[in-house]
């Protein structure tokens, strides 16, 4: 059984068709890149799939579950957790907290235990602690942990997004353009980042992304979507010499680079 398999997936709003008959199996471990012009459907399938929005018909089976009409917190219990295009950070509270924060949906203490600061209370947040320091620290955010998220720098902020979704405790992680806005030397090292928390909390990922050096070098499957539809799947080699996915992503005569 794929851990995620979606089937058929169509969204209209209005009289607009945003994503047409959709269709994406997931084996455990894979990382696979979606990826398309701007408007091609993306996000919206990012949205149906964390149940932000709902579709107008198919499934999304997750772990032999069908996840459409739960709401998103339902499904982020199950082991699917996301970043978006759009930083969604605490801003104002520190880097330490805003993972505390998302570490404290399993805090598994009752009302009491936290009003009375309980030897139980005490436990549980001594863990939430320690598992957050742990995170920041694969994020290479441990001496910033007292900073307000909003004065790290683009980049940081990118990393300490997805140590908040990795607090969720994910099976499946979906990535939105992580590297948006980072140089080359940054999108190098994000790379290698998403190729070793993968690795080290056994994850699948799917991710958006426009920087082809990364979707090129990371992904073992690429999804290309263009008008809400796929145009083509395949390894990055077949991806990069598709002439259907070079015009309707880059124009005529491009070439998609591996750096």
């Amino acid at each position: 059984m794929p851990l995620l398999e979606v089937r058929d997936l169509c969204k209209d709003f209005g009289g607009l068709r945003a994503v047409a008959n959709f269709h994406l199996k997931m084996e455990k471990g894979e990382i696979v890149g979606l990826i398309g012009p701007n408007g091609a459907g993306k996000t919206t399938v990012f949205n149906l799939i964390t149940g932000l929005i709902p579709p107008t018909s198919g499934s999304i089976i997750f772990q032999g579950e069908n996840l459409v009409g739960l709401p998103p917190y339902k499904i982020a219990a199950r082991g699917v957790a996301r970043t978006f295009q759009n930083i969604r950070l605490f801003k104002d509270m520190s880097v330490l907290d805003n993972v505390r924060a998302v570490l404290q949906l399993h805090n598994g203490y009752r009302f009491w235990d936290a009003a009375l600061h309980s030897p139980r209370f005490a436990k549980k947040e001594g863990r939430i602690l320690a598992r957050a320091m742990e995170l920041l620290e694969v994020m290479n955010l441990v001496s910033r942990s007292r900073d307000p998220a909003g004065s790290l720098p683009y980049g940081d902020q990118r990393r300490l997004e997805i140590a908040r979704a990795l607090a969720l405790e994910p099976q499946l992680l979906l990535l939105d353009e992580p590297a948006a806005g980072m140089n080359p030397r940054e999108v190098a090292s994000l790379t290698e980042l998403i190729r070793f928390i993968k690795e080290k909390f056994q994850l699948t990922v799917l991710v958006i992304e426009h920087q082809m050096g990364l979707v090129m070098n990371l992904c073992e499957r690429i999804v290309v979507m263009d008008f809400g539809e796929i145009i083509a799947e395949g390894t990055p080699h077949e991806i990069s010499n598709n002439p259907v996915v070079l015009e309707a992503y880059l124009g005529k005569g491009a070439v998609i680079s591996r750096c």
